[in-house]
């Protein structure tokens, strides 16, 4: 009886116990639930103000919508997030003793590894508050600024000018640089949207009238009231650039555009109707120019929504690597390409691919005047130096194609070989502030860059010349490659998803870090009707070679330094690690006013960083008078990583 009387007080002092735990669990669920659903997150920012009532609901990452393996009111613990992860070597052994900066889950998002910047000596992790006054907008003369080709005060002290340095980058020094807001021309309007807008710009957007009195009679350009129209003609091709491509794919059916040829340099372009018109082809062309008598040809480039950047020949390396172009077009480029032993022609040489084409229209090629034939006789005698062959002279255009390796070079008679061959030590891939060189780019002699694939399959797979980046991956470099492009494509493919990227006029778009290329191959894959420069800042690997091999564009840059575009370029600046990687060389608030220079009125940026550096980045901007929205990046509220969203307003008081 006893013992039955004991075990009944048992059972009810269990019962009461689970009892109370159970209770205590229910009540902390739902406190947890509630404080959790009370924490607000930020709606993007909107030119149409909405009253709190009435603002839509917005995802807190571009993955909000997928289904999860959590339940879906659960709390994840905090993720542990490796700073390093396995490479396997050249011997076949795994290794984690490497930097990881360019490997998959920092590099490609961009961790630093690094302390916060300058300006805060606070541990990582405190609550760090910034302070920064309100940006001031800059004098009316700074409108069309580029502050390393205006530069008249070095400029003035130049002890030689004859090969054009005064074209060339000469940036203020960090006392001088800028520290205002450019701008805005009186009524800017919002750019035409491409298509329209490679025959027809705003007059207001781009208010100058030079080239339309000096170039009006060779069908380049016109005004038409409130717009400037392109008829899409130019010097050697008054008839349009359309029955100028035809001309040049009947003259060589193995250009091939769209396939063989994908990739294009335009140089001396004028308006880029040659590079407008390759579009539609599937040839992505870089246009490109000096900011000479003839000013602002490529700023009207960039407002038709062109891919152009400003560069020159000159004394230094263009900011391209070795191979890079498919075919490289000059038509009446005022260059003289046999001066000092060849060295500009040299330099096309360099960039153009190993069996690519070289296309010259000029008077030389058809004029039969002295000077002329005379000219002609130095090219064609420069060109078969070189191992050129001329494939067709017809009319105004004589086209050439490069070797395909280096048996032309090393068969030639040693007491005629020159030009010579570069030293087997210069590095053709070398580019930032790197002089000219009057010799011939040797060839690698595995072959890589001449066996790129066909345009569209080269876009996704990985190059020969991948495994030739100096980084820690050895034998993970494809799959690495393979990576960065899924993770890019998820990205992307949220963004048009939850932020609507289709619906926005995207057009002209910068990847200021762009590591394989994958965020502008992602544009590509997901249907966007963008352009991208993909900028590969010189402090890290040179994964140049890559991007071009892909079927890409771009260039090298040091962010510590201002970017060689006109204001008001791009719609759309995409920086995933880069502040935090930069903070370490050079202050941040110069990168975001050049930034603020570059970006359209109404343009986007997309920073993706580490939160440890937003505090200091969201108050620079706001400084700035940009609209922000901070979120959570798509691995959740306890990522490293944040995503800051800004927009530049279209008008400054």
């Amino acid at each position: 009886m006893k013992l039955k009387l004991d075990w009944e007080q048992f059972t009810t002092r269990s019962f009461l116990r689970l009892s109370i735990l159970a209770f205590t669990a229910i009540v902390s669920f739902y406190l947890g639930k509630h404080w959790s659903d009370d924490s607000s997150s930020l709606t993007f920012f909107s030119t149409t103000q909405s009253s709190p009532a009435t603002s839509p609901s917005v995802a807190i990452s571009p993955n909000a919508n997928l289904s999860s393996i959590l339940p879906q009111n659960a709390t994840p613990a905090p993720p542990p997030l490796p700073r390093k992860v396995g490479i396997v070597d050249e011997a076949g052994s795994m290794r984690t003793n490497f930097s990881s900066d360019f490997a998959l889950g920092t590099g490609i998002d961009g961790e630093s590894d690094g302390a916060v910047g300058n300006e805060t000596s606070d541990q990582v992790g405190s609550a760090v508050k910034f302070k920064v006054d309100k940006f001031e907008v800059c004098d009316e003369k700074l409108r069309e600024y580029i502050p390393c080709l205006d530069n008249e005060e070095a400029i003035r002290k130049l002890e030689s000018t004859e090969r054009g340095e005064i074209w060339e980058r000469h940036c203020p020094s960090k006392e001088n640089s800028l520290s205002c807001l450019v701008p805005v021309p009186q009524g800017y309007k919002t750019p035409i949207p491409w298509p329209q807008s490679r025959d027809e710009v705003w007059f207001s957007n781009v208010p100058h009238t030079r080239l339309v009195e000096d170039k009006g009679g060779q069908n380049w350009i016109s005004r038409d009231n409130d717009k400037f129209k392109f008829p899409g003609g130019g010097t050697q091709f008054i008839h349009g650039a359309d029955q100028y491509l035809d001309q040049i794919s009947e003259m060589v059916p193995e250009i091939a555009f769209g396939k063989h040829t994908r990739v294009a340099l335009d140089v001396g372009c004028g308006v880029a109707s040659f590079g407008a018109y390759l579009l539609a082809r599937d040839v992505l062309t870089l246009s490109i120019a000096p900011k000479d008598v003839h000013e602002n040809q490529i700023q009207f480039a960039l407002e038709r929504n062109v891919p152009a950047m400003v560069a020159a020949f000159t004394t230094k390396r263009l900011m391209y690597p070795s191979q890079a172009f498919d075919l490289i077009h000059c038509s009446r480029c005022r260059i003289n390409w046999t001066r000092d032993d060849g060295i500009l022609l040299l330099e096309v040489n360099r960039m153009l691919r190993a069996g690519g084409y070289f296309a010259w229209a000029a008077q030389p090629v058809y004029k039969h005047e002295e000077p002329q034939m005379e000219a002609w006789k130095e090219m064609e005698n420069l060109t078969t130096q070189m191992c050129w062959t001329l494939v067709k002279k017809e009319g105004y255009l004589a086209i050439w194609q490069k070797p395909l390796n280096n048996s032309c070079y090393t068969s030639r008679d040693p007491s005629l070989a020159q030009p010579p061959l570069c030293d087997v030590n210069d590095n053709p891939n070398d580019v930032w502030y790197v002089n000219l060189k009057a010799c011939i780019s040797r060839l690698p002699e595995n072959g890589n860059a001449a066996n790129v694939s066909a345009w569209p399959a080269r876009l996704n797979e990985p190059p020969p010349r991948l495994q030739e980046v100096q980084m820690d991956s050895i034998i993970a470099k494809n799959e690495l490659f393979r990576a960065e492009t899924k993770y890019w494509d998820d990205i992307i493919d949220g963004y048009i998803r939850i932020f609507k990227w289709k619906k926005l006029q995207i057009r002209n778009v910068m990847d200021m870090r762009s590591e394989f290329g994958g965020f502008a191959a992602a544009l590509i894959n997901q249907g966007m009707n963008s352009w991208v420069m993909n900028v590969v800042p010189t402090s890290e690997p040179n994964t140049l070679p890559v991007i071009f091999d892909r079927g890409l564009i771009g260039v090298a840059h040091d962010w510590c330094e201002p970017f060689d575009t006109y204001p008001r370029t791009y719609d759309l600046l995409h920086a995933s690690g880069l502040l935090s990687k930069e903070q370490k060389r050079c202050n941040i608030s110069s990168i975001l006013l050049e930034m603020d220079r570059i970006l359209r009125p109404g343009g986007l940026a997309y920073i993706r960083d580490s939160k440890d550096i937003m505090d200091e980045t969201m108050e620079i901007t706001k400084a700035m008078g940009w609209h922000n929205d901070l979120r959570d990046t798509a691995e959740g509220q306890y990522a490293s990583r944040k995503i800051l969203m800004c927009r530049k307003p279209m008008s400054r008081s």
